[in-house]
């Protein structure tokens, strides 16, 4: 039977134990955390960060014959004197340039058209597969996602045998009588559309997809049961209950539209001039890397600012409901 002061320094071992376990756990636990967080921020930092200040030091600079074709941010001159050399015409020069004006304004309306056509084709389709049977509602999005299966550039070629002028569209539509002579799609803004909104349509569609399924449809029910129209329901709770699918699927048709490359090229043609072909028309074709590297630091401030403009708002509403 052990004594008294044997007890109280048992106690005192466990206690200091305890303690010692809490504080390794909770050690443990920060590290996890600095991990956790580590690897997102060092992602951003490698793959992003760094790439933009190389990008905009490149736009800071002048056009040589060099290689590469730009002249240094930081020289070092006689007696170890630092000589920096910023140039900003390159930013003046887009303003100054009609092109390049015309370009991001044509960039700006087929985008934000091509948003707004596939929130108006993805929202019944999300809206659909949430009221579909738990069965059909994975085959249906099994539907969505097969294309990406398929390489992106497969299936913008396919698109250009639809649309050509001896195509299955212009076949189909001669052979129906609906019309004598082959339309001209292929090469034209509306093909340009077409690949736009028939690529990017998924990544609207999901995102609803994900915010209807949270909606409650009891508040509908409630609403039918009070009198309510179907129209006034959707208006004043199905819609602004969505908001956030809509701004995120916006969000994601928006901003790579802007920068759309490969379609414009393909299915427009060259026809139709968006802020991607003329990136690639500098750095490749006149190898003016500071003027295209300051059209893509233009181009970045024009889809971000906006964006940090609109969660400063949000931000400033959540704190004055």
């Amino acid at each position: 039977m052990s004594t008294p002061a044997e007890e109280v320094v048992a106690i005192g071992e466990a206690t200091l134990k305890d303690r010692i376990l809490n504080r390794l756990t909770r050690l443990l636990q920060d590290q996890w955390k600095l991990l956790v967080l580590g690897i997102p921020y060092a992602w951003l930092l490698l793959f992003f960060l760094a790439p933009f200040f190389f990008v905009l030091k490149i736009s800071l600079a002048e056009t040589t014959i060099a290689s590469p074709p730009y002249t240094p941010l930081v020289e070092w001159v006689d007696e170890g004197i630092m000589h920096v050399r910023v140039v900003i015409d390159n930013y003046a020069y887009l303003w100054e340039d009609d092109l390049y004006v015309n370009t991001y304004l044509n960039s700006l309306v087929i985008s934000v058209t091509s948003t707004i056509l596939c929130l108006l084709l993805g929202y019944p389709i999300a809206y659909a597969i949430v009221r579909s049977s738990h069965t059909v509602k994975h085959i249906l999005l099994l539907l969505i996602i097969l294309p990406f299966w398929t390489s992106f550039l497969l299936r913008v070629y396919a698109w250009m045998g639809l649309l050509a002028d001896q195509g299955t569209i212009n076949d189909l539509l001669i052979a129906l009588g609906i019309i004598d002579e082959p339309i001209r799609m292929l090469y034209t803004t509306f093909a340009v559309y077409v690949g736009i909104v028939y690529t990017y349509v998924p990544f609207m569609i999901l995102p609803l997809y994900a915010n209807m399924e949270k909606l409650d449809w009891e508040l509908l029910e409630a609403a039918a049961d009070l009198g309510a129209k179907p129209m006034t329901t959707f208006f004043t709770i199905t819609l602004p209950a969505t908001s956030p699918g809509i701004l995120a699927g916006s969000l994601l048709v928006f901003i790579p539209a802007t920068g759309e490359y490969v379609i414009p090229d393909l299915l427009g043609g060259g026809n139709v001039l968006m802020i991607g072909r003329v990136l690639y028309n500098e750095f490749n074709a006149n190898i003016d890397w500071p003027v295209a590297s300051a059209v893509a630091i233009a181009l970045l401030l024009l889809l971000v600012l906006p964006m940090m403009l609109y969660q400063h708002i949000q931000a400033k509403e959540t704190e004055n409901p």
